[in-house]
């Protein structure tokens, strides 16, 4: 039985070495070929006296390079820690650092990488993918030239196997450890779910550092599929294009990525009908996207999903066909995990009770990296206490309410943004909506609702009050309307609430 995703992918090779795993651009690389790349990163590394549990860093874009030395570094026992390729040279320095790495798997044309240079921990050794390197560095023109064998060994399933860094909602880096029972853990369920088969084709649009996207690298290449690898949605159009002419049956996206694509490109423009599945994951997507997404691609089903990085990638998935009766939910365990609400006692409520959202399971991190104190404030007792606040109805389908921390204190009441930006989100000409609390010296905190108008619409505040006030209870109706030209979002396409806090050139501002 498999211990690692070294042994999958092992076995997917072994059984079609010729069939297609990544394709990028007009490069197309088999199973086969894609093992003896794996093959020659852990050939190099034992070259270099790498030892077991060595951390083994990653700098790339979606690319196959980034595959073989992600699963050549598990094979020698080695902890991959895939780094944010729209980081700083600053905080990359920092990472690098903390986690104590000994080898950097880079992309030579990084746009970081000059001043990441200059700044690099000692002893750490670069390996440069394209591009020009300096003395002193490796080529992987150099690593392929290594044909050392893979020597197959059984992994204890809690042995450290990634480090994942994640800012979270405080800004304060953490890197998640997570183990090879983990990786195989989340794997195994979300391959169960989605039906995942040899023959589904993925677009790879999300970034292989981001927790989804390296959820949706490992699940496909465990079942024989194929990804097709994009790295930018600069251009929508060209991405759809790319998507119909490789007859993707798969579409993994996050809420804004989706919002582009129906806003600016149209998916009725393009020959989608090998599409079977849309997985919807990252942070909320409102019901009236949700349902307009499901009307541009009605053959594809669609899973709305919900997981944390402390969890691998996922912790639950509404099942399509309970997508009409479920709207708002996302959904149930995956297989292997227990959800409980828990109020501020670590009790756990009756359906129906807002608390705090925990879980357990194979697929739960080990804690974060030299971080005893943060760990122990989020895993007690076997729970993962994810921050998030939420309920669960008669039958078990989970139901999120926002962050505990976004809650707005506004007076008596304490509010979800969550509800008012679903309100929002039905108004004809809302592309975008995010909802914050701001400092108010009567409620002590005042709804703020920043908007963004999809282009060619016209919206004001009034509109967008009386919207609001058939739907929303007085005391949750938005004291301020803010019409902004983005919401700032991290490279995952998450909003980040705290800078709505900060000037932000407003278009239009209106104090109701």
């Amino acid at each position: 039985m498999a211990t690692s995703l070294v042994d999958l992918l092992s076995e997917r090779s072994l059984q079609a070495p010729e069939a297609p795993a990544l394709l990028h651009g007009t490069t197309v690389v088999s199973y086969g070929e894609l093992w003896r790349q794996v093959e020659a990163v852990a050939g190099f590394l034992r070259a270099h006296h790498v030892p077991g549990g060595a951390r083994v860093a990653l700098l790339m874009e979606n690319r196959p390079e980034y595959v073989a030395a992600y699963y050549g570094a598990l094979a020698v026992g080695a902890v991959v820690v895939p780094l944010n390729t729209a980081a700083k040279a600053r905080d990359l320095a920092a990472q690098l650092a903390h986690c104590g790495a000994s080898w950097l798997f880079a992309s030579g044309r990084h746009p970081e990488l000059p001043a990441l240079r200059t700044a690099l921990p000692p002893g750490l050794r670069c390996v440069t993918v394209g591009g020009r390197r300096e003395e002193g560095e490796q080529d992987w023109v150099e690593v392929l030239s290594t044909r050392t064998a893979v020597l197959r060994r059984r992994f204890a399933s809690e042995r450290l196997a990634s480090l994942m860094y994640t800012s979270g909602t405080t800004g304060d880096p953490k890197a998640i450890m997570l183990s090879h029972g983990n990786l195989l853990s989340n794997v195994r369920a979300i391959v169960e779910y989605l039906g995942l088969r040899s023959s589904d084709r993925a677009l790879q649009v999300l970034p292989f550092y981001y927790s989804y996207g390296n959820s949706v690298l490992h699940t496909h290449l465990a079942v024989g599929a194929s990804l097709v690898l994009e790295n930018s949605l600069l251009y929508p159009h060209r991405v759809l294009q790319r998507l119909a002419e490789a007859r993707c049956t798969g579409l993994p996206g996050v809420a804004s990525m989706f919002a582009l694509f129906m806003d600016r490109a149209g998916f009725d423009n393009y020959d989608l009908s090998a599409l079977r599945y849309l997985t919807q994951a990252g942070g909320p997507m409102p019901v009236a996207r949700l349902e307009q997404l499901r009307r541009a691609l009605p053959q594809a089903r669609l899973f709305v999903m919900y997981g944390q990085t402390e969890a691998t990638a996922r912790l639950s998935y509404l099942p399509p066909e309970r997508l009409d009766d479920k709207l708002g939910s996302v959904g149930v365990p995956i297989p292997g995990t227990e959800i409980q609400i828990h109020d501020p006692a670590g009790r756990a409520l009756p359906p129906g009770r807002v608390g705090e959202i925990c879980a357990r399971g194979g697929h739960i991190m080990l804690g974060y990296w030299r971080n005893a104190e943060a760990t122990a404030r989020v895993l007690r007792d076997g729970w993962l206490r994810t921050g998030d606040q939420g309920y669960l109805d008669a039958e078990g389908y989970l139901y999120i309410t926002g962050r505990i921390s976004d809650l707005i204190k506004s007076g008596a009441h304490r509010i979800s943004p969550r509800e008012i930006e679903e309100v929002l989100a039905e108004l004809e000409g809302v592309a975008e909506a995010a909802v914050v609390g701001t400092p108010d010296p009567v409620l002590g905190q005042a709804i703020t609702a920043c908007i963004v108008v999809k282009p060619g619409s016209q919206l004001d505040e009034r509109r967008v009050m009386a919207h609001c006030r058939a739907r929303l209870a007085a005391y949750k109706l938005p004291k301020r309307i803010e019409f902004v030209a983005a919401l700032p979002k991290t490279q995952t396409g998450k909003v980040q609430r705290h800078r709505l806090l900060e000037p932000q050139g407003a278009v239009q501002a209106s104090a109701l």
